[in-house]
């Protein structure tokens, strides 16, 4: 039971989390540059609830304009082929490359509020500091490959495709390798092909 209700609290608080940043988004296309409490206030919650979660209002509106930059996953699979697991993953990871290089400053920028948050765990103990908008795109590739592969090999597959897909990986193949985008591309599909690959192999005892 104790297990059960901490995955609940995670739960709820991934939920209040992605709350805070729809209402943001939905501010933002509104036209407005709320401020904390109106976000708050449109999200139903306390200020003090969005401040554990957001140490002021231009992180929030940061992270709330790159939530509508990522692509939805419908429309990237769209018309693609629905049996080959590595040509879908290859169009979520372009889908992500192209948006990561059109928002590069804000993400990286994101990506410094994370870290600035990280440094006060004590405070932050059992918060999300960042949202999950990847594992999604990732599953639903997946998707025509759960019948071959089974849950398990799955979640394993997915969770690999997530160290090589995202902003992350960006910062990997353009600060520390310092490759240019054309490698940077190249190498990306083929760790996704090498991972796939492995997943398909019968584990080993």
């Amino acid at each position: 039971m104790a297990g059960s209700s901490g995955s609940g609290h995670a739960n709820r608080r991934r939920r209040t989390r992605k709350d805070l940043l729809q209402a943001a988004a939905r501010l933002l296309k509104a036209g407005h540059k709320p401020t904390l409490e109106d976000v708050a206030a449109e999200a139903m919650v306390s200020r003090a609830t969005a401040y554990r979660y957001f140490p002021g209002v231009e992180p929030l509106l940061l992270e709330a304009s790159l939530d509508v930059a990522v692509p939805d996953a419908a429309a990237i699979l769209r018309d693609g082929p629905p049996d080959d697991p590595v040509a879908r993953l290859e169009r979520v990871d372009t889908a992500l490359h192209d948006m990561i290089l059109a928002n590069e400053t804000a993400l990286r920028m994101m990506l410094v509020h994370s870290l600035q948050r990280s440094l006060r765990a004590e405070e932050d103990v059992g918060l999300p500091r960042r949202q999950n908008r990847r594992t999604p795109l990732i599953e639903a590739a997946l998707a025509p490959a759960r019948g071959q592969l089974g849950p398990k090999a799955i979640d394993l597959l997915s969770k690999a495709l997530a160290l090589v897909i995202g902003t992350e990986a960006m910062v990997v193949v353009k600060d520390v390798l310092q490759l240019d985008d054309a490698d940077a591309r190249r190498v990306k599909r083929w760790a996704i092909r090498a991972l796939v690959d492995a997943a398909r192999k019968p584990a080993r005892g």
